[in-house]
């Protein structure tokens, strides 16, 4: 059972460093159990909202709060990743109304939400405050960039929802101000 647990641990964490320098993080293997992860919108809505604060007041950022035009806005490209299969960030115009976005992808009912974020919040381990998109100890921003989107100061709302085909669960959280503005700083 522990080889198994490290096992599978192992599998995902290769494939989550070999996701982030592709932007978008996609986790794909084979479901460990038969027994789903627990789901509901009310679930994802705590602990998306709690994880992502959490992490923020780690880097001593403002709370962000929940906004329900961001989850409709989530939600509509969620469910047109799961139905398309083209699992990419959104084209969105530039400008003001541009909404920041962190997206997740992995084997249905696989993942807990908590393990959904735990995957971007590891990237804070390469992060450094630097002027974007030099805020990666790697040099590599997309290397960072779910995180720093996360813990973006101006940043105060956020919304998030997930939607699934018979292969894939697709999470994807919108933000507004969108962060990771080039030629800003995180904090």
């Amino acid at each position: 059972m522990a080889a198994m647990t490290l096992r599978r641990h192992l599998l995902a964490l290769t494939l989550l460093l070999s996701a982030c320098a592709q932007g978008p993080e996609r986790v794909v293997e084979q479901s460990p159990t038969t027994v789903p992860a627990p789901r509901g919108s009310a679930l994802l809505r705590q602990v998306m909202l709690d994880g992502q604060n959490r992490v923020r007041a780690e880097a001593g950022v403002a709370p962000l709060q929940w906004d329900e035009a961001l989850v409709a806005s989530a939600r509509a490209y969620a469910e047109e990743m799961a139905r398309t299969r083209r699992f990419a960030h959104a084209e969105q115009p530039h400008g003001p109304t541009r909404e920041g976005e962190n997206l997740w992808t992995g084997t249905r009912g696989a993942y807990r939400f908590e393990e959904m974020l735990g995957h971007w919040a590891a990237e804070g381990r390469d992060f450094v405050n630097g002027v974007t998109p030099a805020f990666s100890r790697t040099g590599k921003w997309q290397d960072v960039s779910h995180y720093t989107q996360m813990i973006w100061r101006r940043t105060t709302r956020v919304g998030c929802a997930i939607a699934s085909n018979r292969r894939d669960d697709y999470l994807v959280c919108r933000y507004s101000p969108a962060g990771n503005v080039v030629g800003e700083r995180t904090l």
